[in-house]
């Protein structure tokens, strides 16, 4: 996968400090956040981390992630990443920024996030994008509890 700091280039603009302090504020309450942070610091913050509770995943998820950037031009990504317990990794990125291998709204499809599509429709307010994402992930989570039963 293009990490995501190198994906973004080009037309962003500045990090959007509210918009990330906002979806900070909304992560902290969910049950299935551990923890939250900013890097590199709260003061200037270019990346909120979610740490997701691993107690909520079969013992084959040793970490689980959420990273966001967001700009004031609208644009973000939103990185989901699962470390296996056995090494491996499992992720995928929801992106809106100008983009020369898909529409500007794409998806970095899971397991690997190599292959991309475009996302026909996506609310550009921040917290709609939020749910969606928050959604796929509790999808994602019954789906691993059903491939242990």
């Amino acid at each position: 996968m293009v990490p995501p700091t190198e994906a973004l280039t080009g037309g962003t603009g500045p990090v959007d400090r509210q918009t990330l302090r906002l979806l900070e504020t909304h992560l902290v309450d969910d049950p299935l956040v551990e923890t939250t942070g900013f890097d590199p610091d709260p003061h200037e913050p270019r990346v909120l981390t979610a740490t997701l509770d691993t107690g909520r995943y079969p013992a084959s998820v040793a970490t689980a992630r959420i990273d966001i950037r967001w700009f004031t031009s609208g644009d973000f990504s939103i990185h989901y990443l699962e470390t296996e317990s056995s090494g491996g990794h499992w992720e995928c990125r929801w992106d809106r920024h100008p983009s020369d291998h898909n529409t500007r709204l794409h998806f970095h499809i899971p397991p690997n996030g190599r292959n991309v599509r475009d996302i026909p429709e996506l609310s550009e307010h921040p917290l709609e994008v939020y749910s969606t994402v928050l959604t796929a992930i509790d999808e994602r989570i019954e789906a691993l509890w059903s491939e242990n039963d």
